[in-house]
């Protein structure tokens, strides 16, 4: 849910930056939506990259460490590991909200929003923050999510008390997960960690138009991320049945999966 929160955020903010780009570049609402904007769609895009990587984690834990993790996975720790994520992505953009983003430049009249190549005034800054930034929110999380999803393969590649058909389509999931999570995200922030080096060594913006268009592929993740859930998820396929108002009694079958977002204290003994 907090996962769909952050996408659904990220989504919002999305059309301003489709109108700025349509208007080649020229920022028209203001400097306090260019930094509520730009605070806004870094904050939601990191707060999703953490909320995967616990997704990872829930999962290695379940599948790796089934029995001794049924204390550990709790709802309340759940939402206690939400809340400290959205904390931490919000109080990263704080220096985006205080920082001027907008200005003119006057060959032709133009608002640029955030454009940082063309910002030398605040390089020092951003070079600073950024570099700082993407090892935490990104890096960081992506080695853990790797590591979770090799250990999930590998441990249900080598199950023996699973059928073959489920257990293959639980590493197929595995597999998905993982390349969409480093394919969405791995190019924009690889580019952008590249293109502040640059910038800081030789005002040289040659990495600007791959960074635009890596920021651009990074925001399908959106898309992508209820289409995974759904399928991964019985809970998730039950919740939109009942939202497109089947029959109370009606229960689309649940399958096993070791993937599966449940709670561990309503998994039966043979899921485990």
């Amino acid at each position: 849910m907090n996962l769909a929160i952050a996408d659904t955020l990220l989504v919002s903010v999305l059309p301003f930056y489709i109108v700025y780009r349509f208007l080649e570049n020229n920022w028209i609402f203001g400097e306090g939506m260019c930094r509520f904007v730009t605070a806004a769609f870094y904050c939601n895009t990191y707060c999703s990259v953490l909320l995967m990587t616990s997704i990872s984690v829930d999962r290695f834990l379940a599948v790796v460490y089934p029995v001794r993790s049924l204390s550990w996975r709790t709802v309340t720790r759940a939402w206690l590991v939400c809340g400290v994520i959205w904390v931490m992505s919000l109080a990263s953009t704080v220096p985006l909200l205080i920082i001027e983003q907008s200005f003119m430049i006057y060959v032709p009249d133009t608002i640029l929003c955030h454009e940082v190549q063309y910002n030398m005034f605040f390089l020092d800054f951003y070079f600073i923050y950024f570099i700082s930034l993407i090892p935490l929110f990104f890096f960081l999380p992506l080695l853990f999510t790797t590591f979770c999803y090799i250990r999930i393969i590998r441990s249900l590649s080598r199950s023996k008390f699973d059928r073959t058909h489920k257990r293959s389509r639980s590493v197929r999931l595995s597999v998905v997960v993982l390349s969409v999570f480093v394919l969405c995200f791995g190019p924009t922030n690889v580019i952008s960690l590249i293109n502040y080096v640059k910038l800081y060594q030789s005002y040289s913006g040659s990495l600007y138009i791959p960074y635009i268009l890596s920021s651009s592929i990074s925001s399908i993740n959106c898309c992508l991320d209820p289409l995974i859930y759904y399928f991964a998820s019985s809970d998730c396929q039950r919740h939109v049945y009942s939202l497109l108002r089947y029959k109370k009694d009606y229960h689309p079958p649940v399958q096993s999966l070791p993937l599966n977002t449940r709670s561990s204290n309503q998994r039966g003994p043979e899921e485990t």
